[in-house]
């Protein structure tokens, strides 16, 4: 695993309550822990979302894929992704050999390091993007709300761009734990552009036996009648009207 550009440091904290790479969250859609071949899928849930990115990677790997990981939620854990290759029977020198790590500890630390997603990719060829903690980093109240969108909507575009990428295609999975957040006014359109920018959502939850489950969510602009047009000139999203 390579840790680049604002990764100077990799700490390893303690982990508990490992799963197993098998033990597959409920769902009776497309096989759990896979990813869409191309396209943006933003995964949803709580504080754990962005950890879960982490049980994508052994089935990525033995497809021999190579995962850009863009660690905005400081979560990349080396030694859980150890203790997963060692479970995936991957060697270690396999497993370590396809990820390339860079983290970001501000939104605009974040928002560079997906720009630079080109230049990385010339470096590291992959396959797959992964980027944790988007939308929610830009909604760090010690950022004024100005910078932060100006910010946010760079960031949204250039992933936009990238998952339309055309050959090779780029596989892009947001992971945020937005659900937990409650952002002010002037910034709670964060997470609905976000979904819908996604071409899937998808959300981590707990049944009452309290099992991991994910779900395929309806399509955003469907549920809430929103139009597209206001992707990019940075306004609240508006509601669509019939015609009379």
């Amino acid at each position: 695993m390579t840790f680049a550009f604002y990764s100077p440091m990799v700490s390893v904290g303690k982990e508990n309550g490992f799963m197993s790479p098998d033990a597959m969250p409920m769902t009776t859609l497309r096989k759990p822990w896979s990813l869409p071949a191309r396209g943006l899928a933003l995964f949803e849930g709580d504080r754990e979302a962005p950890r879960l990115s982490h049980y994508f990677l052994p089935g990525l790997i033995r497809k021999r894929q190579r995962i850009l990981f863009l660690d905005g939620a400081n979560s990349a854990s080396p030694h859980l992704m150890a203790r997963l290759g060692r479970q995936s029977c991957i060697p270690f020198v396999q497993f370590n050999r396809s990820i390339q790590i860079a983290r970001a500890f501000t939104c605009f630390q974040l928002t560079e390091l997906i720009a630079r997603v080109p230049q990385f990719l010339a470096d590291f060829p992959a396959q797959v993007l992964m980027v944790t903690a988007f939308p929610e980093l830009y909604l760090d109240q010690d950022v004024r709300d100005w910078d932060a969108r100006v910010a946010f909507e760079r960031a949204l575009r250039d992933l936009r761009k990238w998952s339309a990428l055309g050959e090779p295609p780029l596989a892009v999975a947001v992971f945020a734990s937005s659900a937990g957040f409650t952002p002010g006014n002037s910034r709670r359109n964060f997470i609905g552009r976000t979904r819908m920018a996604a071409t899937e959502v998808w959300r981590f939850d707990h049944d009452e036996q309290g099992k991991l489950t994910l779900s395929l969510q309806p399509p955003f602009r469907e549920r809430h009648g929103i139009s597209m047009h206001t992707m990019e000139d940075g306004r609240a999203p508006q509601r669509m009207t019939q015609d009379a």
